[in-house]
């Protein structure tokens, strides 16, 4: 077990491993997006890197924060730069000589990446599985380029398999990282309720409210890609002006806004921009036993497709339904592809089904089983034209849409709980 006064041996004390603060931020995401008293871990620490400064500006009150240093720094430094915070900070931060004085927290995070061999990255997570309390996540990062990881990346796809919770690429950093979320023992499904969505930095910003997704952004480049080869394949032809011209509408389509969720704890928000299709109660064998009062939304090729969590929960199934690619208007659509993510939730068993249409063929679900999600969470997309549909206990909540009114995302109260 890793307890020693010495850093973990797996982590890579090279500068080409530093975390930048968009990674820093990710690493901490779990820790900021608690809205209840919360206690984080961060071992590893460095007096002036940008992961203690993501875990410091994520404080909010009866939070606690234990430093461990690292490598690079000593527990006399990050004493000195935290009291240099101010009191309200300094109260609120511990700092320890080693990680034996440390006591188990709700989030733990490993302050440098992983670069070491498969077994030290497992050595590593097993001398910090004592540190987690239940349902506790644990964040780490490895760097996301070929050849720098000594197997650490790998194992981490292993574990990220069995008990992942989210990843995230974090492609604007030098060098890229990807970051692994990984909780080893069962969250507390109330737990959800607290918490706020959870921060992706996959999408570009564009502006404060409008972000791109990945999606977009790798589409968007490979049209602009085309154009270039065109050009230069053809220099005197103007040929390559379409791919050029469908970048900017492409990458349109994967556009991802900021929302405001209601803050109403017994409204249900709609899972996707579009039009009600339907509001029907009925029974489905796959979701489980009783009626369902299911939400039926459509997505025109206009209307943004990144689509969110109704409610907040704990992530318990996700399969896939086999079928056609039907217009997603008609009734057809019923035997369409169609992804089921499960959710428990205090209210009973709520499903959201992200269905294919006519043009639509590739559904993206980014929520892991076993993570909490939070109301208006980002949970994945639908590329083109599609449908979502929100499955609740029908004896538990009350539509508040009408069939042909529109919807907004996260937003859009389409019903309530009883």
């Amino acid at each position: 077990m890793l307890l020693r006064m010495t850093p973990f041996p797996s982590v890579s004390t090279a500068p080409v491993t530093g975390v930048g603060p968009r990674a820093a931020r990710s690493l901490t995401a779990e820790f900021a997006r608690h809205n209840a008293a919360t206690t984080a871990l961060v071992v590893g620490a460095d007096h002036s890197s940008a992961v203690v400064a993501a875990a410091v500006e994520a404080l909010l009150p009866g939070d606690t924060l234990t430093l461990v240093a690292g490598e690079r720094s000593t527990a006399e430094l990050l004493r000195d730069h935290i009291t240099g915070l101010g009191s309200w900070i300094a109260d609120r931060v511990r700092i320890v000589e080693s990680l034996a004085e440390a006591e188990p927290a709700d989030v733990v995070v490993l302050g440098e990446p992983l670069t070491g061999t498969a077994e030290e990255t497992r050595a590593t997570l097993d001398g910090l599985s004592k540190y987690l309390a239940d349902g506790a996540v644990v964040s780490v990062a490895t760097p996301a380029v070929p050849g720098r990881t000594g197997g650490a990346a790998a194992e981490l796809f292993r574990q990220s398999a069995l008990f992942g919770v989210g990843s995230d690429l974090v492609a604007r950093n030098q060098p890229p990282l990807r970051i692994h979320r990984l909780r080893f023992s069962p969250a507390d499904t109330a737990k959800a309720a607290t918490l706020a969505p959870a921060y992706r930095p996959s999408s570009v910003p564009v502006t404060r409210s409008m972000h791109i997704d990945s999606n977009g952004v790798a589409a968007a480049g490979i049209a602009l890609g085309l154009a270039a080869l065109a050009r230069s394949a053809r220099p005197k032809s103007r040929l390559w002006l379409l791919p050029a011209l469908l970048a900017a509408p492409v990458a349109a389509f994967f556009r991802d806004p900021e929302r405001d969720v209601p803050t109403d704890p017994n409204a249900v928000v709609a899972a996707s921009d579009g039009r009600v299709l339907s509001v029907e109660r009925l029974t489905d064998e796959r979701l489980g036993e009783g009626e369902f009062l299911r939400i039926a939304v459509f997505l025109s090729v206009l209307d943004v497709h990144v689509n969110r969590m109704p409610v907040a929960g704990r992530v318990t199934d996700y399969f896939v339904i086999d079928g056609g690619y039907a217009n997603a208007m008609t009734a057809a659509a019923e035997h369409n592809v169609a992804a089921y993510t499960i959710l428990d939730t205090d209210h009973g068993t709520v499903a959201v089904a992200q269905r294919t249409g006519l043009i639509a063929r590739r559904i993206v679900q980014r929520t892991p089983v076993g993570s909490l999600v939070a109301r208006g969470e980002r949970m994945g997309l639908i590329r083109f034209g599609s449908r979502t549909d929100v499955y609740l206990p029908a004896d538990k909540a009350d539509a508040t849409v009408t069939v042909g009114e529109t919807v907004r995302g996260g937003t859009s109260v389409i019903a309530r709980w009883k």
